[in-house]
């Protein structure tokens, strides 16, 4: 199984689309307070249809609760656009985490630096956007991990 983090999410609709492509690839998903919003917010269920009670849903008060909490072997990936290190070189396998930060700030930079090796950025052409949406950072990210880790 894959983990499906997100730290500090600001928007329900994301929060809804994770939820999604996680039941989509037998994926759990973390919420790490705080959060932008109430999970009973209708935008969270609209975006998880009818989908949303069936989520594998873990909400933690901070993210030192849930890595506590993880198994001892699992492996944390930080997804950020300052990594210089490609999504396509991590060597995603079962079990992994994928950490993704809020919409509007990414992951705090000393999370990132000092991820090393385990910080990944999605390759994007340069002179383009800066970032990409937080729910379609998590499907590209997440669908190289489950090819990577032949996990369906």
């Amino acid at each position: 199984m894959l983990h499906i983090v997100l730290v500090a999410p600001e928007i329900p609709h994301n929060a809804g689309a994770a939820g999604r492509l996680a039941l989509a690839t037998g994926s759990r998903l973390h919420l790490v307070k705080p959060l932008g919003f109430s999970l009973d917010d209708k935008h969270v269920r609209r975006t998880g249809l009818d989908y949303w009670q069936d989520v594998d849903l873990r909400v933690w008060e901070d993210f030192g609760e849930l890595t506590a909490a993880a198994d001892p072997a699992a492996r944390f990936w930080y997804l950020s656009t300052k990594a210089r290190r490609s999504h396509w070189d991590a060597g995603f396998r079962d079990g992994d985490y994928l950490v993704f930060g809020r919409e509007s700030k990414g992951l705090p930079e000393a999370m990132v630096s000092g991820a090393g090796e385990q910080a990944v950025r999605i390759p994007m052409a340069e002179g383009g956007t800066r970032s990409l949406n937080l729910s379609t950072a998590i499907a590209i990210t997440l669908y190289e991990a489950v090819r990577q880790g032949g996990i369906l």
